[in-house]
């Protein structure tokens, strides 16, 4: 991860300065990313298993599946996303791309460089249920 980040000199004042840490860009990539039609899910399997249990216990990790690395007025990211069957693979990561860089330059205030989309599964409906009963031979 990389060091904090502050705002553009024109946001600062003379009273101070507002610095963002790494986490809080990530969170925004994530829950940007995870709004686009066609991501079922963010990161990849151990990441959504890892998601899946602190959700069971009331603790959504927004940032699953994120990684950034914030300078101090540029942001790159990478996101790694489950996509639904039979969405266009290629649409839905320049979809993400262009959703997260907006989310960024909007709520955090920094140029985006980069948003680096990593398509790690694609969801098949059914696809997760037991067909062992069907697979016996009688």
């Amino acid at each position: 991860m990389a060091q904090n980040a502050s705002l553009p000199r024109d946001a600062r004042s003379d009273g101070g300065k507002t610095v963002i840490v790494d986490p809080v860009v990530a969170k925004v990539a994530g829950i940007a990313a995870a709004q686009v039609p066609g991501v079922h899910a963010l990161g990849g399997g151990a990441a959504r298993v890892i998601g899946n249990i602190r959700q069971a216990v009331g603790a959504k990790d927004y940032a699953q599946g994120v990684s950034v690395e914030v300078g101090e007025t540029e942001v790159a990211a990478d996101i790694a996303i489950q996509v639904d069957y039979p969405e266009r693979i290629q649409r839905v990561a320049a979809n993400v791309r262009s959703t997260v860089e907006k989310a960024i330059s909007d709520i955090v205030g920094m140029k985006v460089v980069e948003v680096n989309v990593t398509v790690v599964d694609v969801f098949i409906p059914g696809d997760d249920e037991d067909d062992t009963e069907e697979a016996r031979v009688h």
